[in-house]
Order: C-alpha cells, then structure tokens, then sequence
C-alpha cells in the first residue's frame, strides 16, 4: 500500500461515520497531510453542515509553515458551486495547499470534474482515481441516486441453511445469532429507509429502527396492507417516519427517491417482498445471513417464488464471504 492509499483509506474510513446522515448529499471524508503527519481530519456529518474539507480544514491547528508543500485527501471531488456552503474549492485554494488527492471524480453530470480543473489551474497538483473501488462502493447509494433518480436497494436475508427465513408458524426468531443481528443494526445506521413487507409486520411487530440510534432515524416502509393498527411502526414516538404503500415497487421506490430524497433503501425480506424486488431488477446487492441450521420443507422461503425453471434462475456474483459469531454473511450482486 503506497502513502496516497494509506491516508486515502482512512479518509474513507471517516467518511463511514457520516453514513446515514448526509442525505442527499454523499459521505466524504478528508484528512491533511504535512511532512508524513496528519494534522487534520474531517468527515460530512449532516446534510446542511459543513462538507468533509470545511470539517477537516476548520480543525486545523495554528500552523507557522505555509500549506504549500500539505497533501489534502478527500474522498470525492471538491465541490465548486454555492450550494448550502460554499465551494471546498475556494477554500483549499484560500489555505494554500499544495497538492490535492481524489478517489473519486463527482458523479454529478452538472459540475463533474469541475472542481479539480479550478484547482488544477490555480497550480495546485492533483491525482484523482486512488482506491477508486472503494471510493466507488462508499458513494455507491449516490451514484444511483444521482446518475438514475432512484435508491440503492440491499436486500438483507436471514435464513437456515436450506434457505428458510421463518418455520410453517412465521415464527423467525431467532434464526441468526445476535452477532449477526448487531451486524443488522450496524445496516440500518447506514441506510435511508429500512423496508419490510406487511407480512413481516404482522408476525414480528419490529421497530425497524437502529439500536443504538446514534442520532439516526430512517424512513420505515411497510409493503402491503392489513398492518394491526397496534404496530410498532404505527404508535411508536417516530411514527411520522412510516410510510405505507402498495403497488408498483418501482413506483415506490421512485417515490422515496424524489419525495423523500432516500438514496439507501436496506430491505429485509419477507420472501414475497424480496421475490418481486428479484423479479423487476430492482435488488443492487444482496446480503444473506446463513445460520448453520436445517428447517425442513415447510419452512418459509427465503425467495418467496414457485415453479421457477433452470432457465429462469438468477445469477449472482459473490462479493464477499464472512463468518459473524456462528453465521455466514455472504454478500452478492446480480450479475449483468
């Protein structure tokens, strides 16, 4: 790993911690370098407050030396346009620094690139494109949101290992241990809006909601109808957060991109939910947590779809493979 990739992944490290916040915005990190030492660090922590280069900029501390020779690192391009702050641009230009190193180009089509060519002609030098794969799959929620109109879909399965998500009753708990169910928690900390079908209501009554919060509170979305006016996501002191829709998964989807501004939708089954979100394309990642355990025949199924032939089967590329306590979180994408 050469120095560049070193600070650049700690800045998309930082960038993590603003994950469910900045809608509509994307998570950025910065960090600034002088002399082979970080003196400075900074993360977008809430749509409205300061992007991630104001953040890192504004801690920095007394400096007698100039910024000249100082490396910023931030995760997406610079911002150039007057938007709820100022340009990022005119800033790093306003502190001197010399030299600035990019993940990722902005995906935006209104001012992409935009911003390294002011900095570019102001002399300052610029390297754009380091561990742009993971540049690109922290912003990958906004490039969808940005590049098509509509949310970045995970799909989140909890099922034994012959694909149950629940026994004949819909009883479903606990199917996974409660490692891999803190990892779901850690799930809905970075998504937008955290979607169910009714089924999945009536049986379980979840809150949907991150715990700890950590000041995070995403859009609930129950599928279907027939939801016990008693329910969690009814009643509960964030009530207002819930939205009930039928229909067209697309039509609701688009609805939570332009109304709501969601970027990250984290799905979590049922199998009828998860089946018509496979079916029309919709689903951009899966993510199956496999409990060492055999159900049966008459178990719930994790892909809520029959008479299916070997024609008709959807292939998936794995992404990755991790044991969580007793589990298995296999992580896939459709492939193309």
């Amino acid at each position: 790993m050469t120095v560049d990739e070193k600070h650049m992944m700690r800045a998309i490290e930082l960038a993590k911690l603003g994950e469910g916040m900045t809608r509509p915005n994307p998570p950025v990190g910065a960090v600034l370098v002088l002399e082979d030492y970080i003196v400075a660090e900074g993360w977008h922590h809430k749509a409205g407050e300061d992007h991630a280069e104001r953040d890192c900029l504004g801690k920095l501390p007394p400096i007698a030396t100039s910024l000249k020779n100082a490396t910023l690192y931030v995760t997406l391009e610079p911002c150039s346009t007057h938007g709820r702050t100022p340009p990022c641009t005119d800033l790093i230009l306003e502190k001197g620094i010399g030299r600035v190193v990019v993940s990722v180009v902005d995906l935006n089509p209104a001012h992409a690139g935009r911003g390294l060519e002011i900095l570019k002609e102001a002399g300052v030098e610029v390297v754009s494109g380091v561990c742009e794969a993971e540049g690109r799959e922290l912003i990958a929620p906004f490039e969808k949101f940005i590049t098509t109109g509509m949310p970045y879909v995970t799909l989140k399965l909890a099922s034994t290992l012959d694909g149950k998500i629940a026994d004949r009753n819909g009883d479903s708990k606990w199917i996974t241990g409660a490692e891999a169910r803190e990892r779901v928690q850690e799930m809905r900390l970075r998504a937008d809006a955290v979607m169910v079908g009714a089924g999945t209501v009536r049986a379980d009554d979840p809150s949907l909601l991150p715990r700890p919060s950590n000041g995070r509170k995403p859009w609930r979305i129950v599928v279907g109808k027939n939801i016990p006016a008693g329910s969690k996501v009814l009643t509960d002191e964030d009530a207002e957060q819930t939205l009930v829709r039928e229909g067209s998964l697309s039509v609701i989807l688009k609805e939570l991109a332009e109304k709501h501004d969601v970027m990250h939708v984290l799905c979590e089954g049922g199998g009828q939910l998860a089946a018509g979100l496979i079916e029309v394309g919709l689903v951009d990642e899966f993510a199956f947590f496999i409990a060492p355990k055999l159900m049966g025949a008459d178990g719930l199924p994790n892909f809520g779809k029959t008479g299916g032939l070997i024609s008709d089967v959807k292939n998936l590329k794995f992404q990755s493979l991790e044991q969580v306590g007793n589990d298995i979180l296999i992580k896939a994408k459709q492939e193309k």
